[in-house]
């Protein structure tokens, strides 16, 4: 097996870059090595490398910012995938890509399932499923893994602001009134290699963490892990004003994840345990 990895240097493809290397040889690139903005480079990469498995964990996540700038979140999150999928067509490889919660409202009362209508609510949203869109519409082989607040030890992610804020306030206003699964790096990369070592369905499929809570709970579960004194204080999202909206339930059914591979992602909480686990280390 002959992977190319895109992103290296971010969230989800810091933890792939150490999960993926055992499933054969690895080639994983950063913004520098492969800019995913420039389609000629993203051609070029794909024909030098010829990959068996292009797993692409770049992507634009700035939710806020998109809003204002949303032609760089489609070249990256849409037009890029498109072209990353066209060349695995062309070679036969394929193609892993990460998509998100984002692409659904949140208003359905129950966890999403992977056929249920899409209605991204801001720009970014937008942005991955014309991503996932553009893979679909190419005819390449591909998995989709659709995944939810995500968060790692490094990189800008909530548990990190948490842990900054925590460190630097007394008290911490937090939105209660949105519901998901906390979702970190390390197991997605865990179960994103565990798929690769015998791919036995394509995709779309849903990738998160079990059990669920809200931003506000989230926030506490961190604060009282590292025991910091700080008060976290549950606020309704209209009094948290942001550029983007976002769903209020971001639950994943990932029932079908389940009957095609034999996986199920461990509770938010355990894998909360062990990124904290990384953040106390010397």
């Amino acid at each position: 097996m002959r992977i190319l990895l895109t992103g290296r240097n971010g969230q989800v493809g810091w933890e792939l870059s150490r999960a993926l290397g055992s499933l054969g040889e690895l080639l994983a690139l950063d913004r520098g090595e492969l800019d995913l903005a420039d389609e000629a480079a993203i051609r070029r990469v794909v024909r030098e490398v010829q990959p068996t498995v292009i797993v692409n964990a770049a992507a634009y996540t700035a939710v806020d910012r998109a809003e204002t700038e949303p032609e760089i979140a489609t070249r990256i999150n849409a037009v890029a995938p498109g072209m990353l999928a066209k060349e695995a067509r062309r070679s036969g490889a394929l193609l892993v890509h990460y998509s998100t919660d984002y692409v659904f409202d949140g208003e359905k009362s129950t966890p999403y399932r992977e056929d249920d209508p899409p209605r991204p609510l801001n720009a970014y949203g937008r942005s991955k499923l014309e991503g996932e869109a553009a893979i679909q519409a190419s005819g390449c082989r591909h998995l989709i893994l659709r995944t939810s607040w995500l968060y790692s030890d490094r990189g800008h992610n909530f548990l990190r602001t948490m842990l900054r804020l925590a460190r630097e306030r007394s008290e911490l206003r937090v939105v209660d009134d949105q519901i998901g699964a906390p979702t970190s790096a390390i197991a997605l990369a865990r179960a994103t290699a565990e798929i690769l070592r015998e791919p036995r369905a394509e995709g779309v499929l849903h990738m998160s963490a079990a059990g669920r809570t809200s931003w506000h709970g989230f926030a506490e579960a961190i604060v009282e892990s590292v025991g910091l004194p700080a008060r976290v204080v549950a606020i309704r999202s209209q009094d948290y004003p942001s550029a983007a909206r976002r769903p209020r339930n971001s639950l994943l059914d990932n029932t079908r994840l389940r009957q095609a591979f034999g996986i199920a992602l461990e509770d938010w909480r355990a894998q909360l345990r062990e990124v904290m686990a990384r953040v106390r280390e010397p």
